[in-house]
């Protein structure tokens, strides 16, 4: 067991502390970008990839989309590794809606895209990610996708998105 460090006095020195606020906003859509998400299990597939990010650890802030792609808000630890997490999340809301929908052919994008989220902005991303349906009558989720890595700084080749 690793001894506590001393102050002068001989008193047991507290344990430092980590504090984080490490919030993602993540997109991915269907593969080929089918609009293969329901309007009628969708709300259920959003709650599932909730408890998935709950049950890999995570704080899941938001989740919502539309047909075609899906939006998560979430805060993550430190040792989360953003890719395995994304990966975990998409293998599993897979397998759902291969089971519990019976839509075998189902599968998402290879790739995904991922922001993180200044803790000022938490509220405004947690609208946007919630209001997708009102959101995508003025413009489309290409449209969408690719201003998002514009606005990130995100360099891309539009061959390799689709």
């Amino acid at each position: 067991m690793p001894q506590k460090e001393l102050h002068a006095e001989g008193v047991p020195q507290p344990m430092p502390q980590t504090h984080l606020s490490l919030h993602y906003h993540i997109v991915f859509h269907t593969k080929d970008n089918r609009p293969s998400l329901s309007a009628e299990w969708r709300d259920r597939l959003h709650a599932f990839i909730g408890g998935c990010i709950k049950t890999a650890g995570g704080v899941p802030v938001a989740v919502g989309g539309t047909a075609d792609h899906a939006h998560i808000l979430a805060g993550l630890r430190a040792t989360h590794c953003l890719a395995e997490f994304v990966k975990d999340i998409k293998v599993a809301s897979s397998k759902w809606v291969h089971t519990e929908i019976g839509s075998r052919l189902f599968a998402w994008q290879k790739g995904y895209a991922a922001f993180t989220v200044s803790p000022g902005n938490l509220e405004r991303v947690q609208r946007y990610v919630l209001e997708q349906e009102a959101h995508h009558r003025r413009r489309t989720f290409k449209e969408e996708y690719l201003d998002l890595l514009k606005a990130a700084g995100i360099e891309y080749d539009e061959r390799y998105i689709w």
